[in-house]
């Protein structure tokens, strides 16, 4: 198990005042197991030393003990003798389950996956104008395991234009961004090597490091986003051969990390030789904000050698079109090739020369399907605001969805049940680094048109209202995009 610990001061800051609450012990307990079920403290994280947090929180070392004593008889706590105490969750707290591909019932409203469709106007245009080239394409064998040449080109003036000089042999295209980090994980790691994750994060690019039998090492993404100092001094402590990180209007949560952090976590990952994987998949759907610039623009001169930024098409274009990029130095981009040879001997052409065509038009349809986004997440909000007034959301400045805390620890209940009201939609437990956490929270895309958002809404305040049990935890399947 890695050690990492949390000082006095830095739980302080994360924790209520406990002045004048009697019992002040139990308040203090409290509050500590609700920042470990919030995934705002991690699970294996040594808590300070009791003398070290009463100092830090004006209260007596007595308070704290009795605090840590509740913590373990609760469950969310143990302790080591000589080496501290720890952050746990009780037993019998269900992990969350494995993604399996299973399409929603006909007739259900499908929340659980965050990816908008694609214009059939667009989808035509593109074919027509890649006619011709595909024609162009069958006579010649059509392998092509670095990608089309010219699509290559494409994807590396696009990083140039964003702020980071790129050259085409920078560049590997790949079908889709998942399969881009599935070529990372079996190039740079290996079998019981440290990952450090974000928590929540991306589900499937979990159970890739799950299926790569990898070690996470998560660090928390709060409502106020990342904590720059945990996220060093993880890297220090942990000292990881990876870290994914999705710093773009983040899935879940759609934050967006600031250029400051950016710049620290890549100079600590440089420290501790850690390569960065970066998720750029949402980096185009900036709805509030300027378009960030690539993270690996943030290195300092020569640190960028050691980022690997992954991207595709499918949230700002369509899912269905399975292309994606990654970018990193040219001698990897051979040795990427190499690998992916072994069981992938290239992508579709077809697929390819659509991309190009819609990556030609970037300017064009970019902005249009921003406008789209920003009309429905407005619809969402005003629904949830005037069906569900209980439950709190910070709007985020882009990506795809809402990170909407319930206020109590029901999001497994409700989905089970909405799902008898005709949506799908999965807790906040499947996007947790730990199981067991963010059992309050739900994730809400807004992909789908504004009527069938409202309609959501009104189905998920229906089966909140229902006192039906729910059908045995893990009884269904979960697909999560």
């Amino acid at each position: 198990m890695v050690e990492r610990s949390l000082g006095g001061g830095r739980l302080a800051a994360l924790l209520p005042a406990v002045g004048g609450v009697r019992p002040a012990y139990r308040h203090l307990a409290q509050a500590i197991g609700d920042l470990v079920l919030d995934g705002r403290i991690a699970l294996h994280v040594r808590l300070p030393a009791e003398r070290e947090l009463a100092t830090a929180l004006g209260v007596s070392r007595p308070t704290v003990t009795a605090a840590y004593d509740l913590l373990r008889e609760s469950g969310y706590a143990h302790s080591r003798r000589g080496a501290g105490t720890w952050t746990a969750l009780p037993e019998g707290r269900a992990p969350h389950g494995v993604a399996r591909v299973l399409a929603p019932p006909e007739s259900a409203i499908d929340l659980a996956r965050a990816s908008p469709g694609l214009p059939e106007r667009v989808l035509a245009e593109a074919l027509a104008e890649a006619a011709p080239r595909i024609a162009a394409h069958t006579h010649t064998p059509g392998y092509h395991p670095y990608g089309l040449p010219e699509l290559r080109a494409a994807v590396a003036e696009r990083f140039t234009r964003r702020g980071l000089a790129t050259v085409p042999e920078q560049i590997l295209v790949t079908s889709g961004a998942q399969h881009a980090l599935t070529l990372v994980l079996g190039l740079l790691s290996g079998p019981g090597d440290r990952v450090l994750v974000e928590s929540p994060s991306y589900p499937n690019a979990l159970e890739a490091l799950r299926r790569a039998r990898l070690r996470p090492v998560s660090v928390p993404v709060t409502d106020d986003g990342w904590d720059a100092e945990i996220v060093e001094s993880t890297l220090r402590q942990a000292v990881p051969h990876l870290a994914y990180l999705v710093p773009d209007f983040h899935n879940p949560t759609g934050l967006l990390m600031p250029d400051d952090t950016r710049a620290r976590v890549l100079r600590a990952a440089r420290r501790s030789g850690t390569w960065v994987v970066v998720d750029e998949s949402l980096a185009d759907l900036a709805l509030d904000v300027p378009a960030p610039l690539p993270s690996a623009a943030h290195a300092a001169p020569g640190g960028s050698g050691q980022v690997v930024t992954v991207g595709s098409m499918s949230k700002s274009y369509w899912g269905g079109l399975r292309v994606g990029w990654l970018r990193a130095p040219a001698r990897l981009v051979t040795e990427f090739a190499a690998q992916r040879i072994a069981t992938d001997l290239g992508g579709s052409v077809v697929d390819q020369l659509l991309a190009l065509h819609l990556l030609g038009r970037e300017a064009e349809l970019v902005p249009a399907r921003l406008a789209l986004l920003r009309e429905r997440r407005d619809a969402l909000t005003a629904a949830l605001a005037e069906r569900l007034p209980g439950w709190a959301w910070r709007q985020p400045p882009g990506g795809l969805s809402l990170w909407v805390d319930l206020g109590a620890p029901v999001a497994a209940a409700l989905a089970e049940r909405a799902l008898g009201h005709g949506v799908r939609i999965e807790g906040g437990s499947c996007f947790a680094a730990d199981p067991g956490v963010f059992e309050q929270r739900l994730r809400i895309p807004y992909t789908t048109p504004p009527e069938t958002l409202r309609e959501a809404v009104r189905r998920m305040a229906a089966a909140l209202a229902d006192t039906r049990p729910p059908s045995p935890s893990g009884s269904r399947p979960r697909w999560v995009v």
